[in-house]
């Protein structure tokens, strides 16, 4: 009250007359007030020393422990149209399973006979190969006759240089002994001419002796012809030589032509055999590509393209599936300033949405309906949302995870840390400083996503 008015009520108006004056200023009243407030006080200062487990929240979404166990959309590779679905949603398929069927939309891959004709192509390609490999060995067996011939053309021409080289021998010979012989008609002449002179010789001896000085004569000149002759002989044969050499070098020179340049179209044919096989090859693919076939065993989810007759692209996504066989995991999210103390094998309690729980942040023996888990990867690189990524597998040594927790469904996290104070934790709270900072006694840093 301000007390503005001098008319005091406590002056005029006497309170020890009502019953509730006297409960309240009883002295007992106070005694008992006093010990409660003691007692509560001697509580509080023994509860600020008890333990209080620190820990550290977080909220994510339950996925699975590996990359291939997680749902999946199912694409295809080619641009198509889909003519008939042999599943429907919630199906349960096995791997290979056929989905649905799609048909081509381009224009270069709808001859229903375009594997055949490409197959015939490339047959006819081989056999064209095969020819040219014929030619080739052909064209080989030329050349070696060719060689062959030569070497039995050059052998008959050498031995003919050789022997027009002894008929020179010979011819030679012969001229020399011609000169000779000239020699000697001419000394029988002279001294024959000589005695006729003296009178010891008549004319005829003179005259016979002149005829065969004169023969003589003409068989030197012969001779010497025939010597001449021999030797252009011996150059004809040299040329001869020469020329079997460049005859049978040009005819081997133009079969090896043609056998390089058989050889290359046999290498181009070879080249073609090679792309029409490959093209073979990717039509029989792509052909096995209509059929759309689940990747692994598992529930049809959703279809994403639905209607008979839609068309789409390449790589769009047509229909959604589940793997029937997973290892269940929680993706939970930290702060940066709270990534310090999370490390491989961290114990994580973990709630999850629909199943109901008690929890108490400071006392996790006292939880009911929450399960332990292990942190088995910290993600290195922060995420979009300003925190990292944490991945929690169950605990083997506790109790399993639901059975019927799905996919994808949400759960809290925390994670357990040191044990301290509450008065500790107050004061930490107040001044808003983050939880002690901590070794683990056996740390592994190797299964970290990257």
């Amino acid at each position: 009250m301000l007390n503005i008015s001098h008319n005091k009520l406590n002056t005029k108006v006497t309170l020890e007359e009502y019953d509730a004056h006297k409960e309240v200023f009883h002295s007992t009243r106070y005694k008992l007030f006093n010990r409660f407030i003691g007692a509560f006080a001697i509580v509080g200062i023994i509860i600020l020393f008890l333990p209080w487990t620190q820990n550290v929240t977080g909220n994510g979404f339950i996925t699975t422990l590996t990359p291939d166990q997680r749902p999946q959309t199912i694409q295809s590779p080619i641009p198509g149209r889909i003519e008939k679905w042999y599943v429907k949603e919630g199906d349960f398929v096995k791997k290979g399973d056929t989905i649905l069927f799609i048909s081509e939309i381009k224009n270069e891959y709808q001859d229903p006979l375009l594997i055949e004709r490409t197959t015939m192509q490339r047959d006819a390609k081989n056999k064209s190969v095969l020819s040219y490999k014929e030619k080739i060995r052909a064209l080989n067996n030329q050349v070696s006759a060719l060689n062959r011939e030569r070497q039995l053309k050059l052998s008959q021409a050498k031995n003919k240089l050789e022997q027009s080289y002894l008929k020179v021998k010979t011819d030679s010979i012969d001229f020399q002994a011609a000169k000779i012989n000239l020699e000697i008609a001419k000394k029988q002449f002279n001294r024959t001419e000589t005695l006729e002179k003296e009178g010891l010789k008549a004319i005829k001896d003179v005259e016979e002796k002149r005829l065969k000085l004169q023969e003589v004569q003409a068989k030197l000149i012969a001779q010497e012809n025939k010597l001449l002759a021999s030797r252009n002989n011996v150059i004809n044969a040299g040329l001869e030589i020469n020329r079997i050499s460049a005859s049978y070098s040009d005819k081997i020179a133009k079969s090896q032509s043609d056998k390089y340049t058989a050889e290359s179209n046999q290498f181009e044919a070879e080249v073609q055999v090679s792309k029409l096989e490959n093209q073979t090859s990717n039509y029989e693919i792509r052909n096995a590509l209509y059929y759309i076939t689940a990747p692994q065993n598992g529930f049809v989810n959703k279809a994403i393209r639905a209607g008979i007759g839609e068309t789409f692209k390449e790589g769009e996504k047509l229909v959604g599936i589940m793997p029937s066989n997973y290892d269940l995991a929680v993706e939970t999210y930290v702060d940066p300033i709270d990534l310090p103390l999370i490390h491989i094998g961290e114990e994580i309690r973990i709630q999850f949405d629909g199943w109901p729980a008690i929890f108490f942040s400071g006392w996790p023996n006292a939880a009911y309906g929450t399960y332990a888990g292990k942190v088995v990867a910290v993600e290195t690189f922060i995420s979009e949302n300003g925190k990292f990524r944490v991945l929690i597998a169950p605990d083997a040594n506790e109790n399993e995870w639901p059975k019927n927790v799905r996919v994808g469904s949400g759960a809290y996290t925390i994670a357990l840390l040191e044990d301290v104070p509450i008065w500790y934790e107050l004061w930490r709270k107040l001044n808003d400083f983050p939880p002690n900072y901590y070794t683990p006694k056996e740390t592994s840093t190797k299964n970290t996503l990257k």
